[in-house]
């Protein structure tokens, strides 16, 4: 059980350290307003937040036991002291354990959270693991405030109260000659307060290389003398950790950054407002954390998860693409291993190339490292000049293709579904043999709403976006999205052009067209951009485009912000402007999966309102990724891995749901992972709206939406009929041919 105590502020948390140590707990954190306050600009851990009681200073007080009642009678106990002297504070005890996990987050995402934070200078660790004894930590917490606020230092006070060790992050100027003295000065003070409290000026972490030259200050000359004594009897020669504790490094030497620090500073396409415009500023984002290297449980890093490899973790990544701005241009030597190449470095190219572009480390990591948009950076500077594999054509251009292949679909369809004729197709698009194709449909969903007539025109409008998976493949989905938009008392509306946000660009590294599509749609959306009409998306990695690479493209575009403003995916748009429809009731189970970049930039929130008010009873098997993560499953040399990051938990969680369960996944690569590694077929969250209010009939095993089933006779009909068109035509040619002989 979690109980969290609130204080007026940090200082008082400390005060009450003792009195709360009585009673045994099993864990005592601390944090302040600032670390709560640089949480809130991140943006990330909000649930956590919000169940933080009122207060400028908090402790999370852990009680355990061999039952929860008695865990939890513990944890009353201490409320019940705590309520006996005059002054009070706010408390909540959690019992649920996901409210526990939400909480716990907030704390354990300190280090990054406190690193980079939005309009905020750069915060580093020197002084974040002094400790002293738990009665003396107001005090001492007190007086090192006071000894910041004299250096005009900013940092939050976290860290393990329990044991009166304590972590910060300071706002310490590393770059400037001058800033580095202020620095070794504040550092020195630092460690003659800690002393003069009886503490340790390491108190969890160890001293290395920077605080070990403090030492003598706590150990005094003749302690340090005999560790030298000793050292020496049993490393004569000194080449055991050498210029560590015993005759140290200096504490300002050896700087990551230092006074000369001079990266490489190359002209990019994405501007990296966040990062001051600095790609070199980007890849120092990374302070060590780790979450990216967890086993289970997280939405990163799906490649370090089925790899184990650090060089395919978000954290071995944003370093080689640090590195990669620290050589670029430096001396050519390579003995020493420094990346040398800049964008046309093979090690980077390696490291990024089984990057599914999840995003989500963009807001899982607590830093905001953001390895989608750093590889989509990368590949395009990489391939300047150089052809691509065949696969980036093939998938990046797929909004190409699918136009192509809608004014023939039943030829398209011969050529990719037939047995050797798809072989050759897969051979030619780099895709692996036990791949299917997806098959186009007999007519795109934008014929269809063309041919039909207009609807509910005294109604507000709503733009829906007929992305190219929903348009070219799936047109059922954004059928049933009409109908659904409809009944909430919308008259629907669709571009007239052909439009594409280029999502799949993206991830090759195919920029200049990627940009060109987005300018195109900014100047045909102009009129309804400009009249505040709603864009509602079906597929979640196009609204992630409006939400993200807009922005970080055109972050000065007008036109680019309020796009990214009014559009919404369709849960989205339902909680927030038609909030009013009465949904019937659905009362089915159901497994829910979420794209990637729904869960990492929308997140899951909408979407499980909505399934809850219609009395979906649905859980989420797989907080990480399919696998599919667009085309990348549908590449021959990342076919292996993409099987096995879905086989982590979705694919078997799905093969063990019982047949009456419906299984929802709005995104299209994620339909086609579970099609194509399962038994079953996904509904995206319109179909599962439809099928409420039509009042579908009793689930059937295996269950379909009733238009993806008709789409696939479909389909086969056109296949057919195109076969015996190309047959006649080859009679025709034949005869023809004879005719000419005999003549």
């Amino acid at each position: 059980m979690l109980l969290v105590v609130a204080y007026p502020d940090i200082y008082q948390c400390a005060d009450h350290v003792l009195e709360i140590m009585e009673y045994k707990p099993i864990g005592l954190e601390g944090f302040d307003d600032l670390l709560v306050g640089y949480t809130r600009a991140k943006g990330i851990n909000s649930e956590g937040l919000a169940l933080l009681p009122e207060g400028g200073g908090w402790l999370m007080v852990e009680f355990g036991a061999e039952t929860a009642p008695e865990a939890e009678s513990q944890g009353r106990s201490l409320m019940h002291a705590l309520t006996r002297n005059g002054h009070t504070p706010h408390m909540r005890l959690c019992t649920d354990k996901q409210q526990i996990k939400r909480v716990w987050e907030v704390r354990e995402s300190a280090l990054g959270v406190t690193s980079h934070s939005p309009g905020e200078p750069l915060n580093w660790e020197g002084w974040e693991d002094a400790a002293v004894a738990p009665e003396k930590l107001g005090g001492y917490l007190r007086d090192l405030r006071k000894m910041m606020a004299a250096y005009a230092y900013k940092g939050s006070l976290y860290g393990h109260f329990g044991h009166g060790c304590v972590h910060t992050r300071i706002n310490f100027d590393l770059q400037s000659k001058d800033g580095i003295a202020k620095f070794r000065k504040f550092m020195e003070e630092a460690a003659d307060l800690v002393v003069s409290y009886g503490g340790s000026i390491s108190g969890e972490h160890g001293d290395g290389q920077a605080r070990a030259e403090l030492l003598p200050k706590m150990f005094g000359p003749e302690l340090v003398q005999a560790f030298r004594e000793f050292k020496s009897a049993w490393d004569p020669e000194w080449k055991m950790n050498p210029g560590k504790l015993i005759e140290p490094y200096k504490l300002d030497e050896n700087l990551r950054l230092g006074a000369n620090y001079s990266p490489w500073e190359p002209d990019t396409n994405f501007k990296f407002l966040g990062d001051h415009g600095s790609l070199a500023e980007a890849t120092l984002r990374c302070v060590g954390v780790g979450k990216c290297r967890r086993e289970e449980g997280g939405l990163m890093c799906p490649s370090y998860r089925a790899t184990h490899e650090e060089e395919h973790s978000t954290r071995g990544r944003a370093h080689l693409l640090w590195e990669m701005t620290q050589g670029k241009g430096k001396d050519k030597d390579r003995s020493n291993g420094i990346i040398r190449d800049g964008w046309r470095s093979e090690e980077v190219k390696q490291s990024l190339d089984l990057c599914l572009a999840c995003k989500g480390c963009k807001t899982e990591c607590p830093v905001g490292v953001d390895v989608a948009t750093y590889k989509s950076e990368f590949l395009s500077h990489y391939y300047e000049g150089r052809v691509r594999p065949r696969s980036a054509y093939a998938f990046g251009n797929i909004d190409l293709w699918a136009r192509a292949a809608s004014h023939t679909p039943g030829l398209a369809n011969l050529a990719t579904q037939l047995p050797f004729l798809r072989d050759i197709s897969k051979l030619v698009a780099g895709i692996p043999k036990q791949r299917a194709i997806p098959a186009f449909a007999p007519q795109t969903f934008k014929s269809w709403f063309q041919r039909r007539e207009p609807r509910n025109t005294e109604f507000p409008p709503v733009l829906l976006w007929p992305d190219t998976f929903n348009n070219y493949f799936h047109p059922e989905t954004a059928k049933a999205a009409v109908g659904v938009l409809e009944a909430a008392g919308f008259q629907v509306i669709v571009p007239r052009a052909n439009l594409c946000c280029g999502r799949p660009l993206y991830d090759h590294g195919m920029l200049d067209r990627a940009q060109s599509l987005l300018l195109q749609i900014l100047d045909e959306l102009s009129p309804e951009i400009e009249a505040g009409i709603p864009i509602v998306g079906l597929e979640p990695s196009c609204v992630a485009v409006f939400r993200d690479e807009l922005l970080n493209l055109f972050p000065h575009d007008e036109r680019a912000q309020a796009l990214s403003r009014q559009t919404f995916l369709l849960s989205e748009f339902l909680e927030t402007r038609a909030k009013h429809l009465p949904l019937p009731r659905l009362d089915r189970k159901a497994i829910l999966h979420g794209h990637c970049h729904h869960k990492s930039l929308m997140k899951m929130t909408a979407e499980e309102s909505v399934l809850r008010r219609l009395g979906v009873d649905f859980h989420s098997p797989a907080p990480g990724c399919c696998g599919m993560a667009g085309s990348f499953g549908f590449e021959s040399d990342k076919y292996d891995l993409a099987i096995a990051i879905g086989e982590l938990e979705l694919l078997p969680a799905i093969r063990q749901a019982p047949a009456d369960w419906l299984i929802i996944a709005d995104g299209f690569s994620c339909r086609e992972q579970i099609a194509q590694g399962t038994p079953r077929r996904a509904l995206h969250l319109a179909e599962v709206l439809h099928m409420a209010l039509d009042a579908s009939p009793e689930p059937q095993p295996y269950p379909e939406s009733a238009s993806a089933r008709q789409r696939e006779a479909d389909v086969f009909r056109s296949m057919k009929h195109a076969g015996l068109g190309l047959a006649a035509l080859a009679a025709a040619g034949f005869l023809f041919w004879k005719m000419s002989r005999n003549r």
